[in-house]
C-alpha cells in the first residue's frame, strides 16, 4: 500500500515541469527539464504552491491560457478584456497638439492597420504585428511602436507582443541638404515674391517650414536685427541674427502683419508640393523643404559656429539632433602651426 503511494507519488512529480524548492528562506520554481531555476519572489509557502501549480497548468493546457487570462483580467479591469487598437489610438489622440495631432490622424488612417484596428489588445500576437509591419512603411512601423509603448506603459496590455529587440529596424530614406547652387538656381526660376523670399529666408534663417512661413513683421527686431519666434513642434523658443542679405530680404516683406500671407494660410503638405514642383522645372531631385534645416547645419558646421549656436537656431535642445542634421558636413582642419601662429599672439596680448 506504501509502495504504490510512493510510486504515484514519484509519477505525479515526473509528470510536472516545474518542482518547487526553497532556497535562502524564498521559494523557486525548477524546471525538471533543464533544471533552470526561477525565484517566485514570495516566502509564503501557500502563495509558492499557488503560483507552482499555476506553471505547471500553463504547460499542461496552453490551448486555455488566453481564456484563463480572459478571466482573471475580466474581474481586474473590465475593460481591458475589451479593448482593441482603436481603442487606444483614440487615447493618444488628445495627448497631441497641433501640427503632430494632424499628423497622427492622418498615420492612424493608414490601411496596414486596419488588420489589427478591432482586435482586442490581449488577443494579439506577434504574427499580427508582423502582418501589419510587411504590409506598411516605415511610418507604419513608427507609430506602431508608439501605440504598442502607450498601451504596454498604460497597462493597457498585461504584456509586450514584440519584445523591444524583435522590433525590425527602422531604416529612413537618405536625406542631404540643399546646395548653394540647387538654391540659386531655385531662386532664379521663382517669378513670385512672396514664394521666392520665403525660399530665401529658408536658406538664411534655417527654421522649418511652418515656422518661417508664421512669421510676422513683429517678430523682426531691426535694432538688434534679430529674428524671433517660437517653434510650433518643440515650443523651444529661436533668437537668430540676420546678415545683410537676410535684411535685404526682410525689407522686402509687409511691415505690419504676416510677412508671408499666402504660405501661412496653405498647410504643410500643399508647400511641399509647390516646392517639388519647382523642383522638377529645375531639374533637381533628392531635397524637399527640410533639406534646408540640414543646409544651414551643414554650413554653419562648415565655418566652425559653436554648436550650443546651432542648437538654438535650429531650436532643439538636443545636441544629438543638431550633429544628425551636420553629420555630412566637410570640416577642414586648419594646420595647427598656423594656427598657433594666430591664436599665440593674441593669447599673449591679452595676458
Amino acid at each position: 500500500m506504501k509502495l504504490d503511494w510512493f510510486l504515484d507519488s514519484e509519477k505525479s512529480v515526473m509528470k510536472q515541469r516545474y518542482i518547487l524548492f526553497r532556497r535562502a528562506g524564498v521559494f523557486c520554481a525548477e524546471e525538471t527539464a533543464t533544471g533552470k531555476q526561477t525565484s517566485l519572489r514570495t516566502k509564503d509557502e501557500a502563495e509558492a504552491i499557488t503560483l507552482l501549480n499555476t506553471k505547471n497548468e500553463a504547460t499542461r493546457q496552453p490551448a486555455m491560457n488566453l481564456q484563463i487570462a480572459q478571466v482573471y483580467l475580466q474581474h481586474a479591469d473590465a475593460t481591458m478584456a475589451q479593448r482593441t487598437w482603436q481603442d487606444v489610438m483614440d487615447a493618444m489622440f488628445p495627448l497631441k497638439t497641433g501640427p503632430t495631432q494632424a499628423r497622427w490622424q492622418a498615420a492612424m488612417r493608414d490601411k496596414a492597420f486596419d488588420l489589427i484596428r478591432r482586435r482586442k489588445l490581449i488577443e494579439t500576437a506577434s504574427e499580427h504585428f508582423f502582418q501589419v509591419l510587411n504590409s506598411g512603411t516605415i511610418s507604419t512601423n513608427m507609430f506602431l511602436r508608439r501605440l504598442h509603448n502607450f498601451a504596454v506603459g498604460m497597462h493597457s496590455l498585461p504584456w509586450p507582443v514584440l519584445p523591444k529587440l524583435k522590433w525590425p529596424a527602422v531604416t529612413h530614406k537618405e536625406k542631404r541638404a540643399i546646395t548653394l547652387d540647387e538654391h540659386r538656381r531655385i531662386i532664379e526660376r521663382e517669378h513670385n515674391p512672396e514664394i521666392r523670399a520665403y525660399y530665401q529666408l529658408l536658406w538664411h534663417l534655417g527654421g522649418a517650414q511652418t515656422d518661417i512661413a508664421e512669421l510676422t513683421a513683429q517678430d523682426i527686431d531691426w535694432k538688434d536685427r534679430t529674428v524671433s519666434y517660437q517653434r510650433r513642434k518643440t515650443g523651444v523658443p529661436v533668437i537668430i541674427t540676420f546678415g545683410a542679405e537676410a535684411a535685404s530680404v526682410l525689407e522686402s516683406l509687409p511691415k505690419f502683419g504676416q510677412l508671408f500671407p499666402r504660405m501661412a494660410r496653405i498647410k504643410e503638405n500643399h508647400r511641399a508640393k509647390m516646392f517639388i514642383k519647382r523642383l522638377k522645372t529645375v531639374n533637381i531631385t533628392g531635397i524637399s523643404l527640410h533639406s534646408y534645416r540640414y543646409a544651414w547645419a551643414e554650413r554653419a558646421k562648415t565655418v566652425g559656429m559653436p554648436e550650443r549656436f546651432a542648437q538654438q537656431a535650429l531650436g532643439h535642445s538636443s545636441k544629438a539632433f543638431v550633429r544628425a542634421y551636420s553629420k555630412k558636413a566637410k570640416v577642414i582642419v586648419p594646420s595647427l602651426e598656423d594656427y598657433e601662429v594666430k591664436i599665440v599672439p593674441m593669447t599673449a596680448a591679452v595676458a
